[in-house]
């Protein structure tokens, strides 16, 4: 006989994922205690005090496979590691002799989330084309990024290091923010971002510079985003100047009265992979340093192409 009483009940229940990202965050910070620290690099004799060096690297997606039969271009972890050693060189021999050198990287530069083991995009669980073993793909980022911060020492008196939180890489920003922080903790002219917020600020005098990979405010959104998040620095400044990623080219969103900032959405120096050539999308394969002065804002900017280097 049926009582409409319930005689059994099912409940499924989902920790919630911001608790998840911050015990996994105090998990990586406790492992990086025993990480060993870096000796401090000789820090270049002369650089121009005012000026702001912003190496912009977004999307480069170590990790990822592409063929060129397929995509028209090759990319593996051997190809990515060495393009972006000597693109990086590229763009600090044309760029000028600045007290700061701040490494952008906005998110998203491993194809596939670690310690996550399936090839999968965290969130929408789409299947990637994956060159190597996670412990291949991890050791390859960690050596590669090491290598750009140290040759930006050999150049700037002072050093920023941002490991951006991507769609790809939400777990692995966290362990390299960490990791990064833990290697160069005895290093002063080293200062490492270290934020569980996906959006990001920093304040050069009368120039601020904002931050997000882009994968949770578009564009068009992030003018309010950045002045709600940071009211202090944009309060405090005169040049604004907004950079985000993840749709792989540039879309600039010019400096309006009503939003008092410019967004860039920038380009990568990656290769397309199977989902982008056979969607048709299609874009120059680029990567920018933009020179900021303390009084005046944006003053210089430099792009490399994979042609450049080859």
């Amino acid at each position: 006989m049926q009582t409409g009483e319930a005689r059994l009940r099912w409940e499924k229940t989902e920790r919630d994922k911001e608790a998840q990202l911050e015990a996994l965050r105090e998990a990586v910070q406790d492992i990086t205690a025993n990480v060993p620290r870096l000796k401090p690099i000789k820090a270049p004799k002369l650089c121009l005090e005012d000026l702001l060096n912003l190496y912009i690297l977004t999307d480069y997606h170590m990790g990822m496979l592409s063929w060129h039969a397929e995509t028209g271009e090759d990319w593996d972890v051997s190809i990515a590691t060495d393009t972006l050693v000597r693109s990086f060189s590229q763009m600090m021999a044309q760029s000028p002799d600045a007290e700061t050198g701040f490494i952008c990287q906005l998110g998203d530069f491993l194809h596939t989330d670690y310690p996550a083991m399936a090839s999968v995009t965290p969130m929408s669980q789409h299947a990637l084309d994956a060159d190597g073993r996670p412990h291949k793909v991890i050791n390859a980022t960690i050596h590669v990024l090491r290598a750009v911060v140290d040759m930006a020492l050999s150049k700037h008196s002072k050093v920023i290091v941002l490991m951006a939180e991507g769609n790809h890489d939400m777990v692995s920003s966290i362990w390299l923010q960490c990791l990064f922080g833990a290697m160069y903790e005895k290093d002063p002219r080293v200062e490492v971002v270290n934020s569980p917020l996906p959006y990001y600020a920093h304040k050069h005098g009368e120039t601020a510079l904002f931050f997000h990979h882009g994968h949770l405010t578009k564009p068009a959104g992030l003018p309010g985003v950045f002045a709600a998040q940071f009211p202090r620095v944009w309060g405090l400044t005169k040049y604004r100047y907004g950079h985000c990623g993840h749709m792989h080219h540039k879309v600039r969103i010019d400096e309006k009265e009503d939003q008092g900032v410019s967004i860039t959405q920038h380009r990568t120096l990656a290769a397309k992979d199977a989902y982008s050539a056979r969607g048709g999308y299609f874009a120059e394969r680029k990567a920018e340093c933009i020179t900021y002065d303390r009084l005046h804002g944006q003053v210089a900017s430099v792009h490399v192409s994979p042609e450049m280097i080859s």
